[in-house]
């Protein structure tokens, strides 16, 4: 079981072509797999875990309904947008500036073989960052992702999260507003889900501005205990 995982900071990249790039490295974890099987050849597989932020775009799941996205071709192309269907779980979901982006590309075989638990772990990492600045994130029932005020009026996303897994190899991941432009959000209806907000950490903190590699850091410190991972 190989615990290392790579950590790369892609910066500010173009949707699809970290999606292809997500693809590449999959596909490699995988064929080690086949090969292992095949082969008895033995090999460690590798993990990854990507950071990054994209330009305005917004992706739809497997299982979303396009009638979420509140705009036409040309619409998205006046904000500055583009548009993608995806092959991960979940509906609708917007990424831009100020959204820190985290694809972990892992084999589950070298952890645990538990996609509830996975999610769960995601969603543990975000709740434990958050507390770290005064923030009672919660999960809500049946609605993947992390929220504020659960169960009341004023419940509202700050990330949400959707992946992808095949022969134990995950990809895709989480989103969370840390700095965001809330105003790209009223473009669709977030996760398919009607009549409820979502949120960035500057606004629930009063600020203009939030520290964005403090929170990488964070995010990487609670992830690192979570999955008793080292990464490199």
């Amino acid at each position: 079981m190989n615990k290392q995982i790579e950590l790369q900071d892609l910066g500010l990249k173009d949707y699809k072509q970290t999606w292809d790039y997500q693809e590449h490295l999959f596909k490699g974890i995988v064929q080690t797999k086949i090969k292992n099987r095949r082969e008895e050849a033995n090999l460690q597989t590798r993990n990854y875990f990507l950071f990054v932020e994209h330009p305005h775009v917004y992706t739809l799941g497997k299982s979303g309904d396009i009638s979420n996205l509140l705009v036409d071709e040309d619409q998205l192309k006046a904000k500055n947008a583009s548009f993608y269907k995806v092959n991960r779980g979940g509906d609708i979901t917007y990424h831009g500036p100020g959204q820190i982006v985290g694809y972990p590309i892992l084999d589950l075989d070298n952890f645990f073989t538990d996609i509830h638990k996975y999610l769960r772990f995601l969603e543990e990492m975000i709740i434990l960052t958050l507390a770290e600045y005064g923030l009672k994130a919660q999960r809500s029932d049946g609605e993947t992702g992390v929220w504020l005020d659960v169960g009341t009026p004023f419940a509202r996303k700050i990330c949400a999260m959707g992946v992808r897994a095949s022969r134990w190899v995950t990809m895709h991941g989480f989103a969370l507003n840390v700095n965001a432009n809330l105003g790209y959000f009223d473009l669709m209806i977030p996760c398919g889900i009607k009549g409820k907000a979502v949120t960035s950490l500057n606004v629930e903190l009063g600020v203009k501005q939030v520290d964005e590699a403090e929170v990488k850091e964070k995010l990487l410190k609670h992830f690192k205990t979570l999955f008793e991972a080292e990464f490199y």
